[in-house]
């Protein structure tokens, strides 16, 4: 590979990286994050993308992963801004923190064996995010996408409850697991 090629493709990740929003309690979105374009085919007033991804590796000796809740602020937009829609827009990013900490509960109960290890995790990745999916329509559904407002105050009520009780497992980024299950 040229140096040139590598450069661009350093700074191809960086931009990317750079529109990417690490979940954070004391960091809230604002209308600033939501740089992508609105969907022409759809009504909705915004839309959040947000990932959850996990990265793992082990040997004889151990296992090891990381996971990463982030809001892509290239994939995220906004077609009417207020304060209702951008509190239902913040309440998907924290549900998506809500699953990637039962992940990580999900991965700190898990019991390593190298044999099956790929397919475990990647199996309780999937169940984790067809889970994390269901919630996320489930909340558009119930808050009839911010517009009801009683069902919207309850579930960011539920959200803040769901965060506090999963708390513990908030720490995430890099977990370190012996061959028999203990860290």
């Amino acid at each position: 590979m040229s140096k040139t090629v590598f450069s661009l493709l350093l700074l191809c990740i960086a931009i990317q990286l750079n529109n990417l929003i690490p979940w954070s309690a004391s960091r809230k979105l604002d209308w600033s994050d939501f740089k992508g374009t609105p969907d022409p085919h759809s009504n909705n007033a915004a839309l959040t993308s947000s990932n959850i991804n996990i990265d793992f590796g082990y040997d004889e000796k151990g296992f090891q992963y990381t996971i990463k809740c982030n809001f892509d602020m290239n994939r995220s937009w906004v077609r009417i801004k207020n304060n209702d829609v951008l509190a239902h827009e913040q309440g998907h990013f924290d549900i998506a923190e809500i699953y990637a900490r039962k992940l990580n509960k999900l991965m700190k109960g898990y019991h390593f064996n190298a044999k099956t290890a790929g397919t475990d995790v990647n199996q309780l990745y999937e169940n984790t995010m067809k889970q994390h999916r269901q919630t996320q329509v489930q909340y558009d559904e119930e808050t009839d996408y911010s517009r009801n407002r009683p069902k919207q105050q309850e579930w960011l009520k539920k959200i803040a409850d769901d965060l506090k009780s999963l708390d513990e497992f908030s720490h995430y980024q890099q977990e370190i697991k012996s061959p028999h299950g203990n860290h």
